[in-house]
């Protein structure tokens, strides 16, 4: 393949400063300049989806009107340019999460793809019947469903690990799981729900200690925490581009190559193959054996172009500001009375997961709306942790980097709002 020079690009951030200027991170994101019922758009819902900066929107409409073909195998310019950005991409994602090398890095549609990927393409040819596969109360459903539908296929058995009062797991419980018939674990690194941190690397060392493989759930980790996979030594991990400031419909699936290189492929098709007659297929190398038809070319050169920004900003700048931001938004909702955090973890990323006394979320949300505040309402994919602290929903105000702490005012004086309404 030809080493073509991407065409270049005027820069739409300029780097920031040493001290984390927000008005300037602001001016990155041109959705924030919405108004909503004729007030500013408060956004508070990035646990969701995170908002897309200037420059990414950029890169994807360069792409598509000055790069955009199908990738691999044409000889003409314009694939060979389009190829060359996707593996760039690609790079990119090693890069971030240090995997050792490229090919271990398999775009997906997204976590919930490349948790299946491993349930299909790994589970299915080594689990089996009686065999026990540990998941947490945390866990999305995303990664609770894909593992009953092998259960029930297999006859094997999901062992859950329970969680304290703070929203934290129970370690000991956790360790307590293990037997010879522990094959697999599946953990959330952190809970889209509560916030709470997992000590994850820790609970992959004890899961080899005992020979068994994990696969991470990084999606709401990857937006606020330095991942390292070579220091975690997970064997899988996960995250989507749309809560790293990406487009939608665009993931990972990192996996060590060795145990990338021993699964079957989870889909068949095109570009998956190294040969095909009708009498028998041979698959193409990793990723490309993960990779079947045509890829989300300019979504994943799109997630590449998003993790160039963040990474220009700095993750542990990142967090740091974001922490700040939870401490206040946490203050602030423990001094309203009638408002109940759920979810009080020692260690958390920016989420707030709310109740009010006698209302119902849906009927928060809809009044926060009112004032330009978005917000989430419902059980946020994760039921057991509903049930576990036995309330039908919850409220949840999620921050990123580009908000401020105008905003959580505002979300303080709207929560009162609601109670005058409905109290």
């Amino acid at each position: 393949m030809t080493n073509l020079a991407e065409v270049p690009l005027e820069k739409q951030h300029t780097s920031v400063s040493s001290k984390f200027d927000v008005e300037e991170i602001r001016a990155d994101f041109p959705i924030l300049n919405l108004k909503i019922e004729g007030k500013p758009l408060v956004y508070l819902d990035s646990a969701a989806s995170s908002q897309m900066p200037q420059t990414v929107i950029d890169r994807l409409v360069h792409y598509q009107t000055a790069q955009h073909a199908n990738i691999n195998r044409a000889v003409y310019y314009l694939s060979e340019v389009a190829t060359n950005e996707y593996q760039n991409a690609r790079c990119t994602l090693q890069q971030f999460i240090n995997a050792k090398e490229n090919k271990e890095i398999i775009f997906t549609s997204g976590t919930t793809d490349a948790i299946n990927l491993v349930m299909h393409g790994y589970g299915r040819s080594f689990i089996q019947a009686d065999d026990e596969i540990i998941l947490t109360t945390l866990e999305h459903h995303s990664n609770i469903v894909p593992w009953q539908m092998l259960a029930k296929e297999k006859s094997a058995k999901i062992r859950v690990v329970p969680i304290n009062d703070a929203g934290e797991l129970d370690i000991d419980a956790y360790q307590n799981l293990f037997n010879e018939r522990t094959k697999f674990a599946s953990l959330i690194h952190v809970s889209n729900a509560l916030g709470t941190i997992n000590p994850i690397k820790d609970m992959i060392a004890y899961a080899h200690q005992h020979g068994v493989p994990v696969l991470v759930d990084g999606a709401q980790a990857a937006p606020h925490l330095t991942i390292d996979v070579q220091d975690l030594d997970c064997d899988f991990y996960a995250f989507s581009a749309h809560k790293l400031c990406g487009p939608t419909g665009v993931g990972i699936l990192y996996g060590k190559a060795k145990i990338l290189e021993s699964m079957q492929p989870f889909k068949g098709g095109g570009d998956m193959i190294s040969s095909v007659t009708f009498e028998e297929t041979t698959y193409a190398d990793i990723p490309h054996k993960f990779e079947a038809g045509t890829p989300p070319i300019a979504a994943a050169i799109g997630f590449g172009a998003a993790i160039d920004y963040l990474t220009s900003i700095g993750i542990e700048r990142i967090a740091t500001y974001e922490a700040d931001l939870l401490d206040y938004a946490t203050m602030c909702l423990n001094e309203i009375p009638g408002v109940n955090i759920i979810g009080t973890a020692a260690k958390k990323t920016a989420v707030l997961s709310f109740t009010i006394d006698g209302i119902h979320p849906h009927d928060i949300g809809t009044i926060l709306n009112q004032d330009g505040i978005a917000i989430r309402t419902g059980h946020h994919c994760a039921q057991p942790v509903m049930q576990r602290f036995n309330v039908p929903a919850t409220s949840r105000a999620s921050f990123a980097f580009y908000n401020k702490k105008t905003e959580i005012d505002a979300l303080v004086a709207s929560i009162i709002t609601v109670q005058k309404v409905f109290l």
